[in-house]
């Protein structure tokens, strides 16, 4: 663990005097888990493409004012963060494309293969789709310390860090979200335990 922190501060040391390589190894490192809270932020695929992209634009372009008070890890993860904040943001202020009013579930329009092996990869389709619409329901200020703990990995002091908030706060936040989530995934249990 010091020698993967030591080899990270060193390629953050190098970007910060211009090494674009090393940039690049940064954003391999981290490039999975910034696109996958930026997807459980945004919701969407496409978007968390582009707000993922967006994290690392204005990562490289403040690289140079990043101070090592925190880890680079917990940095990003705000970088991130704000990032898909502002682009929430810019979607209340525009209306929705009529494209995001169909059902897109990913199936092809030809009825599946009714074998027990099609069914199974539905029905887990189904029990995913059921909990990520459940997460993208919560208020974000719920939503953000469930995605960064429960799916991230953070712990409630890095969350604390991303978040700006203490971490009495976050364990507040993190506990009423479970609690919006498990009673929003009540009518969906029977689905959720495979039957």
């Amino acid at each position: 663990m010091q020698d993967t922190l030591a080899a990270e501060n060193l390629l953050v040391e190098r970007c910060q005097q211009g090494d674009t390589v090393a940039f690049d190894q940064l954003v391999e490192r981290h490039g999975e888990w910034v696109y996958n809270l930026a997807y459980r932020m945004v919701g969407d695929r496409d978007e968390a493409y582009d707000m993922a992209q967006e994290a690392f634009v204005r990562a490289f372009r403040a690289i140079k004012r990043f101070r090592r008070g925190s880890s680079f890890s917990t940095w990003l993860y705000r970088v991130t963060t704000n990032a898909c904040l502002d682009e929430i943001k810019r979607r209340r202020r525009r209306p929705a494309p009529a494209s995001s009013l169909l059902d897109a579930d990913g199936l092809s329009p030809d009825p599946p293969d009714p074998s027990p092996q099609v069914e199974d990869h539905v029905a887990s389709l189904e029990r995913r789709e059921v909990v990520r619409r459940a997460i993208a329901a919560l208020p974000l200020h719920h939503r953000l310390p469930l995605v960064l703990y429960e799916l991230q990995g953070c712990s409630y002091e890095e969350i604390a860090a991303i978040t700006g908030a203490n971490v009495g706060t976050v364990k507040s936040r993190l506990n009423r979200a479970r609690l919006a989530l498990k009673e929003a995934l009540e009518p969906h249990l029977e689905l959720l335990r495979g039957g």
